[in-house]
């Protein structure tokens, strides 16, 4: 089954469209998230499901489980992956096979983790997650946390208006999509995993987006530009790796587009697309389409 996929480029005057073939890799996906690919094997999350699911090129299987969960990311983080629990308020790491490796539900002061949604491996065996916060424009409670390859874990910002997303960009510097204000905000990393320096990266709606968008997921694309998927309407936005215009829409045929990765050799891009966004099991599929 092939759907295709639009590209429109972004030029001082409406750009030509380019259609791509889009394959269906998971055709009953119950909004899948937070992919990553990882020794030629496309892990991600589906929400609804409670489940982590992989796709070895040629199956898809679910291996890890856990009701009341409401999954929505996949982090590496070293030899294990780090799961992102948004409904139950924590952060699973478990090994490559599904088996639990350690749990968190609190900061060192006993602080709970208020809607854990994205991660990023930091290099070092650990990874930085984003804490959203309710559902809401407001109270603007948002964080990030950062667990290090020894297990401490630690809370490196905070005042985020539905923190969501988040890379680490060429540059070194740690990105990460605030949602509810249609904004990516960059800091400084330093090297014991602490953050500083903290700069409003890009306002979408600046970038000639409409004001109401929702940025989701946010990735380094393999030709260095950032790639935010849209969960406010189905496009992936390919953004200067300077922040200073859109380059591209990749427009697919669904209702959101939330996040995305990218294979090994950079010539293809999967794409979580959710299709039906009124309401559970927010049933959706994965989709693959070759890069220009």
């Amino acid at each position: 089954m092939r759907f295709t996929h639009t590209i429109v480029i972004a030029t001082a005057l409406a750009g030509p469209a380019f259609a791509e073939d889009v394959t269906v890799i998971d055709a009953k996906a119950l909004f899948p998230e937070g992919p990553v690919l990882q020794d030629g094997k496309l892990y991600y999350a589906q929400y609804s499901g409670n489940v982590a699911s992989v796709w070895d090129g040629k199956t898809k299987t679910d291996f890890w489980k856990e009701d009341g969960c409401g999954p929505s990311a996949v982090v590496p983080m070293g030899e294990n992956f780090g799961i992102t629990c948004y409904d139950s308020g924590k952060l699973e790491v478990i090994s490559h096979d599904g088996k639990p490796v350690a749990s968190y539900d609190k900061t060192p002061d006993g602080q709970p983790l208020l809607g854990p949604n994205d991660g990023a491996p930091d290099g070092k065996g650990g990874a930085y997650f984003t804490l959203s916060g309710p559902w809401t424009p407001g109270p603007v409670v948002g964080r990030i946390v950062h667990i290090a390859a020894d297990g401490t874990i630690s809370e490196v910002a905070n005042d985020l208006n539905y923190a969501n997303g988040i890379v680490i960009g060429a540059d070194g510097r740690l990105y990460v999509n605030e949602s509810y204000a249609g904004t990516v905000t960059s800091f400084a990393v330093a090297a014991d995993g602490t953050l500083s320096d903290r700069k409003s990266f890009v306002h979408l709606y600046q970038l000639g987006e409409d004001p109401g968008v929702f940025p989701d997921g946010i990735k380094v694309g393999p030709n260095g530009n950032f790639f935010i998927g849209l969960n406010s309407v189905a496009a992936v936005l390919e953004v200067a790796p300077d922040g200073s215009k859109v380059l591209a829409r990749h427009v697919f045929e669904s209702q959101g587009t939330p996040n995305m990765t990218f294979s090994a050799d950079g010539k293809t891009m999967y794409v979580m697309a959710v299709d039906n966004e009124a309401g559970v099991p927010y049933e959706g599929r994965v989709l693959a389409t070759t890069l220009p």
